[in-house]
């Protein structure tokens, strides 16, 4: 992961790299998330570039953080619940 300004670059599967425009961190519940956005439209991944990701903030056997996705739709929901309070406090 390489992180300049607010652009984050993340490698999929298959070795791509997807830019992504970093908006926050949100702890919740003892967990830590990222909230990103895609700079450009990535259709073979789903991504039109006018949503939010989501992603867990993990650390790897070196300490390092990672980026995992979200498997659970309960913890997804309650993580955009979360995000949508922010914004709107905020606006």
């Amino acid at each position: 992961m390489e992180e300049h300004n607010n652009i984050v670059e993340l490698i999929d599967e298959e070795g791509n790299t997807l830019s992504f425009e970093y908006l926050m961190t949100i702890d919740y519940m003892g967990n830590e998330y990222v909230a990103l956005t895609p700079v450009e439209a990535y259709d073979d991944q789903g991504l039109d570039g006018d949503e939010v990701v989501f992603l867990r903030v993990e650390q790897d056997d070196n300490d390092n953080d990672i980026y995992v996705s979200i498997g659970d739709e309960e913890e997804l929901d309650e993580i955009y619940h979360v995000f949508s309070e922010i914004i709107e406090q905020n606006e």
